[in-house]
């Protein structure tokens, strides 16, 4: 069945992975990171997951409603853990020094493989497919994954403000 699943798979996967391999190891080096583009991988994500829940279920408005719940709950998750720590915003180049991580990997990784399986699953038309449950739960988890992204962008868009108010005091001290 292995065998069967993979040359069912469509030849743009692979190079997707490799992509998401690329770009997750890119990310576990401190970089800089323009504040024009900070937003771009969570959009992507955010866009994939719901194309992606629209694509296998259908517009329901109850598993909309989980796929932004899990992503709020994903976005205040990184606040309250202010992950990723050690951003610098250089308010002179418009730019944030982004320490490494292997998180966005494991979560691109992460993602990869639940959208790989719900695909199998609904492409081979298994009866859970089909139960509420089922969309439910993928909702929430297409969600949180999502909102990982979004949540490490507001983390590292936060230390702007955080920048801005505290470099009137460190002038003030000098």
């Amino acid at each position: 069945m292995l065998i069967e699943i993979i040359t069912n798979t469509p030849l743009w996967v692979w190079p997707l992975l490799l992509f998401l391999l690329y770009r997750g190891v890119q990310q576990s080096k401190a970089r800089t990171v323009g504040l024009s583009r900070l937003g771009i991988i969570p959009a992507i994500f955010l866009f994939l997951g719901c194309y992606g829940l629209i694509h296998a279920f259908g517009a329901d408005p109850i598993n909309l409603a989980l796929w932004a719940f899990g992503i709020g709950l994903a976005v205040l998750l990184h606040i309250k853990l202010a992950i990723p720590r050690g951003v610098r915003f250089s308010p002179q180049q418009q730019s944030f020094l982004v320490p490494g991580s292997w998180q966005p990997l494991i979560i691109m990784l992460a993602i990869f493989c639940a959208k790989f399986t719900v695909g199998v699953i609904v492409g081979m038309q298994l009866p859970m497919a089909d139960t509420a449950t089922f969309a439910a739960s993928v909702s929430l988890v297409y969600g949180l994954f999502g909102g990982m992204f979004l949540g490490r962008a507001v983390v590292i868009w936060r230390s702007m403000q955080l920048a801005d108010i505290d470099g009137p005091e460190q002038q003030q001290l000098q």
